[in-house]
């Protein structure tokens, strides 16, 4: 099934953005909000502890399972928001280089944010994200 997300850029804003500046869904869509999606195993510890690359890439898994439970893919996603518990700059883009390698060729809009501490113990990543599907 094609996707009914619609990604726009615009040559009138920098092209070093690696993701789209907004997307849009026809109005009739089956909107899909997830929830924070973490670097979690099925007993829910946290994996990798201290590696951003890992928990993003163990993060993203969860999403995709969260997104095909909802009837969702990657490639259905409107836009994402990106949390690493950082300071410095080079571990966000550590983790978002996991992420945006994992949704290509499909590139949402997207927020990329340092944040002080996440919600499990040793999280590192947190990758939020809205889906829209054809009803």
């Amino acid at each position: 099934m094609t996707s009914i997300v619609s990604l726009i850029h615009t040559d009138r804003l920098s092209d070093m953005a690696e993701y789209a500046y907004a997307s849009t869904v026809p109005a009739d869509a089956r909107l899909i909000f997830l929830a924070g999606s973490c670097p979690l195993d099925a007993a829910g510890a946290t994996v990798a502890p201290g590696d951003h690359a890992a928990q993003a890439a163990r993060a993203f898994e969860n999403l995709v399972v969260a997104l095909d439970a909802a009837g969702a893919t990657p490639a259905d996603v409107v836009s994402t928001r990106v949390l690493v518990a950082s300071s410095h700059q080079a571990d966000l883009v550590t983790a978002w280089q996991v992420v945006r390698d994992a949704f290509a060729p499909h590139q949402p809009p997207s927020t990329l944010m340092g944040v002080t501490v996440l919600g499990y113990d040793d999280q590192l990543v947190e990758i939020e994200a809205t889906a829209a599907v054809a009803r």
